[in-house]
């Protein structure tokens, strides 16, 4: 009966009646059995959480070593590390407590310092250092003439964001316009769009006006600088009333009050541009349309008045500064067009000399790239069907204007490669040697 005791308490099985009898006889041998299958099987199955056993033990792998495992032997926990990492050897907490720490200060140690800042007499504040006027007109300069580069108002308001203040922002504003006065007209365009778009974002209506006012006391300094500042001020002036940046209100006030001359003289061309018929709808173009914003036809009607004009005075120089206006570099291939059908329809050897000079100097100064030069000759190539037939000798010309460009710079193999032959009939007889009579020429010297 002890035997059963022993089998009942350690594995719980039901033994009959004929085993009880069997087992009496050996009962020290089945107890130490009984005993080593539950060691054995307590090694092999573990459990996966400290709540309870895992309802299906699963056997650990046999090439798992547990020398180095953290886990306990127990069959309880997950692995972790005990107190979360803040026990063992030469550890005071767990990591990021000591932030966690208050530590005041006592009065009576021999290194307290009444003045130091973690006594809790000092209180700090947030102070916003504004940069002086000169700082952010020097750092706003080289961002107004990078967004003359790319044209995008998005980046040049968040540069500015970086340096300026609600209180300084005005000085953006006049700093833009004085910056736009000295440059092209396409440029103050660039600026009235700025300013339009930094409105409300960066600067108010007040702060606008503020600046305009700054820039009408400065108006006799920016005079001896640019001439016609007191006009492109008052273009800026009322381009602002058109957009909605400036009250109408700024120019009617400013009409009534004693000013110097020039701005006088800004604030009533202001004030007859809006009170024109239709005005707020006209002073969207108040500074014209330029670079490739123009119809192509207006643009071959300009390039076809300048090449006259420059046959006319002579003046390379002045048709450099032209063709630098025009601010179409991806349409120059049109001007080569022109210059070179202008040469070949004239029929002129002193045209020709001119016209040349001016494609060397486009190239010299690397006005024409030398991409857009051979295009031009290769249009004036694939036109030739059309040409010739108002201009019988457009071959001959254009042979012979080919080989005075050459003589002054270099044309691409494909260009030359192109150029048609000379035919044998009319200009060549049997026994010459291919040279062209002179009475085939019949040109105006």
């Amino acid at each position: 009966m002890e035997v059963d005791r022993v089998v009942s308490d350690s594995e719980n099985v039901a033994v009959d009646e004929n085993e009880k009898q069997v087992v009496e006889g050996a009962g020290d041998a089945v107890a130490s059995h009984t005993e080593k299958l539950r060691r054995k099987h307590k090694k092999y199955v573990r459990s996966n959480s400290k709540e309870g056993p895992s309802p299906v033990a699963t056997p650990l792998p046999k090439y798992r070593s547990w020398k180095n495992s953290r886990r306990p032997r127990n069959g309880h926990g997950r692995g972790l590390p005990k107190k979360g990492g803040a026990g063992g050897k030469g550890v005071w907490g767990a990591p990021g407590s000591e932030l966690l720490e208050e530590y005041v200060e006592d009065a009576n140690d021999p290194n307290y310092d009444s003045e130091a800042v973690t006594n809790g007499d000092v209180e700090f504040k947030q102070v916003i250092v504004e940069a002086d006027p000169e700082e952010i007109v020097r750092k706003s300069e080289p961002v107004i003439l990078e967004y003359f580069e790319h044209g995008d108002t998005n980046a040049a308001a968040e540069d500015f964001l970086e340096f300026v203040t609600s209180t300084r922002s005005h000085l953006i504003c006049e700093t833009i316009i004085e910056i736009a006065l000295d440059h092209k007209l396409s440029h103050c365009e660039m600026a009235s769009v700025l300013i339009s778009d930094l409105y409300g974002r960066l600067f108010s209506a007040k702060d606008i006006g503020y600046a305009f006012e700054r820039l009408l006391d400065k108006l006799p300094d920016l005079v001896l600088d640019t001439p016609d500042a007191a006009v492109l001020l008052s273009n800026f002036i009322a381009r602002c009333v058109a957009d909605d940046c400036l009250p109408p209100k700024f120019v009617q006030t400013r009409a009534g009050l004693d000013l110097n001359p020039p701005a006088r003289q800004a604030i009533h061309r202001a004030e007859t541009l809006l009170s024109m018929k239709q005005g707020l709808v006209r002073l969207d173009n108040i500074w014209g349309v330029g670079g490739g914003i123009r119809p192509v036809k207006s643009l071959i009607r300009q390039i076809q008045l300048l090449l006259k004009e420059y046959l006319t005075s002579g003046d390379l120089a002045e048709a450099m500064r032209c063709v630098r206006e025009l601010e179409v570099p991806h349409f120059h291939h049109e001007l080569v067009y022109e210059t070179v059908l202008l040469a070949v329809e004239t029929i002129n050897s002193s045209v020709e000399e001119q016209l040349c000079t001016f494609l060397a100097e486009l190239r010299r100064c690397v006005i024409v790239t030398p991409d857009q030069m051979d295009r031009g000759f290769l249009r004036v190539l694939e036109d030739m069907s059309d040409i010739v037939l108002d201009v019988p000798l457009a071959y001959i010309m254009l042979d012979r204007f080919v080989e005075r460009c050459t003589a002054r710079f270099r044309l691409a193999d494909s260009v030359l490669a192109r150029m048609p032959t000379r035919g044998r009939k009319r200009f060549v007889s049997e026994g010459d040697g291919g040279a062209i009579k002179d009475h085939a020429l019949k040109l105006r010297e």
